[in-house]
């Protein structure tokens, strides 16, 4: 690939173009100062030419650094100006994009999601900081060598003038991905980077976008009037279940979209679990078979109300032994039957597979009726989500004890939301320098949730520590 020596001040050395678009081209260099390789995006000459348009890719490149350090957004190290030409000197990550990897169709629904939340997390960080992307696209969410997205570019369409169809020609290759306010030449808002979002999601797990047309212009009309394509219609093995959760992400209306990314792809991970069967549980199977029963006609007293009051009184004897356990040093295990439903092209294959996990925790809450079921399983939701908004501030000793009161409470449930809880519990317990504890907490919520980057990760650090 030809260097061209001149393009970027000299403290970047041997750049080399990796990138071309509407806007600029993109540079590899090094960092001669920090010996660091670093991507350098250079503003199109014929946008550089225009006064306000580099002030307003500078003052918006200058917004965009403050994101710096937040989860999944790529870093800016510096913002200048070289030969009349703007540029903006960010991280390397070497992973190529997602655009990249649309060429080769529909991705497997476990990495897609994978993929949206990394870029989910971004943006909800963004927009906390009051920073609207407006030009999110897969071309704009980065890979790193170990596959995790970042988020390239915020602010700069508006300060290229490519948040709306204002400039003829200028949108071409992103109209795929306009909202419906967007398409109508209005302000890009929070809930227009969602709606972008949720058309990445749909291309992600079809290998297509909703609205695909064979020109910019049929497909920006269609983001405002046209319906919502089913996903399951687009490729016959996604689950119908998927449906009203895209209705939803790509609603016409912003306030009927989704609060935050993170709701949105929470409602994909619930929705396929919920199609595979994974999220339905049976009660405790015991080991022994039952006692021989006669029929009713040779009893002379009815069948079914003794049945139910034996098993009340099991019930009970178990609900005392879990609770006299409260000084035990080690959770107890529980060993269940799952019945996991799954759909394949042209067939569905049911099996039942055997499953142990930790038991309840050592601050287990009292064990409640049924009539009681559905507050715990809000409460602990409730509880999950606040342990989870602690760890991610790092406070793991504040989040056990909430993990493990939203473990209590969900365990059993057969919601997603025990997966969340297991892995809040035991990532904790890993931050804490308890991996043996913890591990199997991850364990359990791997098996209810399926493979997690996060999940991975803390297992990683459990051997580097061990």
């Amino acid at each position: 690939m030809p260097t061209e020596t001149d393009i970027l001040p000299p403290r970047y050395r041997g750049p080399q173009r990796v990138g071309r678009g509407g806007m600029g081209e993109i540079y590899r260099a090094t960092d001669a100062t920090l010996g660091r390789a670093v991507a350098v995006k250079v503003l199109a000459e014929r946008y550089a030419e225009d006064e306000a348009v580099r002030e307003r890719f500078t003052r918006e490149a200058l917004a965009a650094a403050r994101l710096s350090g937040e989860p999944n957004i790529v870093t800016i190290f510096d913002v200048g100006d070289w030969h009349d030409r703007p540029f903006i000197v960010m991280e390397y990550l070497g992973g190529g994009s997602l655009e990249e990897k649309l060429r080769g169709g529909a991705q497997s629904a476990q990495q897609a999601l994978e993929w949206l939340e990394d870029a989910g997390r971004a943006l909800d960080a963004a927009h906390g900081h009051g920073v609207v992307h407006r030009d999110v696209k897969p071309a704009n969410l980065l890979l790193d060598r170990d596959d995790n997205v970042y988020v390239a570019d915020f602010g700069i369409a508006s300060a290229a003038g490519l948040d709306s169809m204002t400039m003829t020609g200028t949108v071409m290759g992103t109209a795929g991905y306009l909202s419906p306010e967007q398409a109508q030449g209005e302000r890009a808002t929070a809930a227009s980077d969602r709606y972008a979002l949720g058309v990445v999601a749909f291309e992600l797990l079809t290998g297509t976008r909703p609205f695909e047309a064979e020109s910019m212009t049929a497909e920006a009309a269609a983001h405002v009037h046209a319906d919502v394509p089913s996903v399951s219609e687009r490729l016959s093995s996604l689950p119908r279940e998927l449906d009203p959760v895209f209705e939803r992400a790509l609603a016409k209306k912003p306030a009927a979209r989704y609060p935050t990314c993170a709701e949105f792809v929470a409602d994909l991970r619930q929705a396929l679990h919920e199609a595979a069967g994974m999220t339905r549980r049976l009660d405790p199977v015991p080991t022994a078979p039952p006692a021989y029963a006669a029929p009713a006609r040779e009893r002379g007293f009815p069948v079914i109300p003794v049945l139910l009051a034996l098993a009340l009184i099991a019930a009970g004897i178990l609900a005392a032994v879990l609770l006299t356990r409260g000084g035990d040093t080690k959770p107890v295990a529980q060993t269940f039957v799952r019945t996991i439903v799954k759909t394949a092209p042209g067939r569905t294959i049911t099996q039942k597979t055997t499953v142990t996990q930790p038991g309840p925790p050592l601050t287990t809450a009292p064990l409640t009726s049924s009539a009681s079921a559905g507050t715990n399983l809000t409460q602990g939701k409730q509880d999950s989500d606040a342990a989870f908004n602690l760890i991610r501030t790092g406070d793991y000793a504040g989040a056990l004890p909430l993990a493990q009161k939203a473990l209590a409470e969900l365990r059993g449930t057969g919601d997603i939301y025990e997966g969340y809880a297991n892995y809040n519990v035991g990532t904790s317990l890993i931050h804490l320098g308890r991996c043996s504890e913890g591990l199997p907490y991850l364990d359990a919520s791997e098996r209810i949730q399926g493979p997690r980057k996060e999940i991975k990760n803390d297992r990683k650090l459990c051997r580097k520590g061990g």
